[in-house]
């Protein structure tokens, strides 16, 4: 974006990148702008993102007048297993988060206030809703909704589903009236065709066939990139997904789960809820928004264990509220064991795992071995590597962008007129280059390709005139 001067459309290696909406994107070119380019400047927007999350979860429950509940499910969403991962990674999916979370309790918000038999039941701040805070909450939630949207598309919309699943389930129908549904989605779909529209003119429709038509659509029906079932028995049997990985994903406090599910069962058969809007309006509400964004991924073909993270935000306010009024008439030894326990394993992965794993990785290796002999002119490819870090690392030194060939024209691309270099397996350099010139240098690696989940044995061809 930065070297093309176009913040609509996004580019990878020179390519149109319609996989996701710009947002991330967005991010990064200001985290760049401020930091330089850099490791580092690629991965702080979704660190940000996911400190902002936190500090909605703590605002959220504070609201409703439970301050230390909101530090314990700041505390059990920040120090989970996949918000670990992705906080620390360059990819779209704290954005995300951030915003459908923001939707959440916006949506919330206004089911809570919209009606007075509402109001009146509510276990808030009681009194009469001035119209200048209604209005705020309908602003931030479908504001909320257009923002998430670009960040990754239409799963931001789900907390629609949300609200309405509650209004049905509450049978208040007033409450629809309140929210102004029409004039809502309007205004969302406003925000997104600021970018829309752009994106649709420049790539002459590309956006919406590739974005939505195969990486929406396709995705929910067919497997992609071998995320998933390849027919339809595999499908059934990996319905559970999800309810299986959350054990892994949602680590440690995963370990509480069964007791939270036994306490809401209880809860339940001993009559606690009251009708409608009772004092456990927001058990029911955040259980409903989880419960939606398992299902929706449950019935989607393309499986990745990420793709829940969205319900970890409502999961951890909804462990928090039991966790804490579990403890509080004994101890909150337990909470604040597993909290220190996941905070110094954490602090160790990150400062030891990192540099120890490095070398296992190919591209940063051949990077590094070959940078002395780099040239802002060269022109560079590979051969069955992919990786999309060969571009990264090779291209902040590197003018051009990658070129990716077969064995049959690797030979004809180093015959070429310039300093050049290849990646190629390991494999097939004698076959390809018996008797290479003396002024040409080999760089030869071996590692472990993320990508593909394999073993990778490397060698990065060099000829430096």
């Amino acid at each position: 974006m930065i070297q093309r001067a176009d913040y609509v459309v996004p580019y990878f290696n020179n390519q149109l990148r319609l996989d996701k909406p710009p947002l991330a994107y967005w991010a990064q070119v200001a985290s760049y702008r401020i930091f330089g380019e850099s490791d580092f400047s690629a991965r702080f927007p979704s660190a940000l993102a996911a400190a902002l999350v936190a500090l909605l979860i703590f605002a959220w429950s504070r609201r409703n007048g439970a301050t230390s509940v909101g530090w314990w499910a700041a505390i059990i969403f920040t120090l989970s297993l996949q918000t670990f991962v992705h906080a620390k990674a360059a990819v779209a999916d704290m954005w995300l988060v951030l915003f459908m979370t923001l939707a959440h309790w916006s949506g919330y918000e206004l089911l809570s206030r919209s009606s007075p038999g509402a109001a009146r039941q509510m276990p808030v701040r009681l009194g009469p809703v001035k119209p200048y805070h209604q209005t705020r909450w309908w602003l931030i939630f479908y504001l909320s909704l257009a923002f998430g949207f670009l960040a990754k598309g239409p799963i931001a919309w789900s907390p629609l589903l949300t609200v309405g699943a509650t209004i049905i389930l509450a049978r208040d129908w007033q409450l629809a009236r309140h929210l102004k549904l029409l004039r809502g989605i309007l205004l969302m779909l406003a925000v997104v065709a600021l970018w829309g529209i752009p994106a649709l003119v420049q790539t002459h429709g590309q956006f919406l066939a590739i974005g939505i038509g195969r990486h929406v659509i396709s995705r929910s029906l067919v497997t992609m990139e071998g995320h998933g079932a390849s027919s339809f028995g595999m499908y059934l049997l990996l319905l559970p997904f999800y309810f299986v990985t959350i054990f892994v994903s949602f680590f440690p406090w995963s370990i509480k789960l069964p007791w939270l599910i036994r306490q809401l069962w209880r809860q339940k058969k001993a009559g606690i809820a009251d009708a409608g809007y009772g004092r456990n309006q927001l058990d029911n509400y955040l259980l409903t928004g989880i419960a939606i964004i398992f299902v929706i991924f449950t019935l989607v073909a393309t499986k990745l264990p990420h793709y829940t993270l969205p319900a970890f935000p409502l999961l951890a306010l909804l462990l928090a509220r039991h966790w804490q009024g579990a403890t509080a008439i004994t101890n909150h030894g337990s909470f604040r064991t597993v909290a220190i326990t996941s905070a110094c394993l954490g602090i160790a992965v990150a400062l030891i795992i990192p540099p120890a794993v490095a070398r296992f990785f190919p591209a940063y290796q051949l990077f590094r071995e070959s940078r002395p002999h780099l040239q802002p002119n060269m022109q560079f490819a590979s051969v069955e590597f992919e990786e999309p870090s060969v571009v990264w690392y090779f291209h902040s030194r590197v003018q051009n962008f990658l070129t990716r060939l077969n064995k049959k024209n690797a030979v004809d691309f180093m015959s070429g007129p310039g300093p050049r270099f290849v990646i190629v397996p390991t494999s097939l350099v004698q076959a390809l280059f018996p008797n290479p010139p003396q002024t040409w240098t080999s760089f030869p690696t071996r590692g472990f390709n993320i990508a593909k989940g394999k073993h990778v044995d490397l060698t990065l061809v060099l000829k430096s005139e």
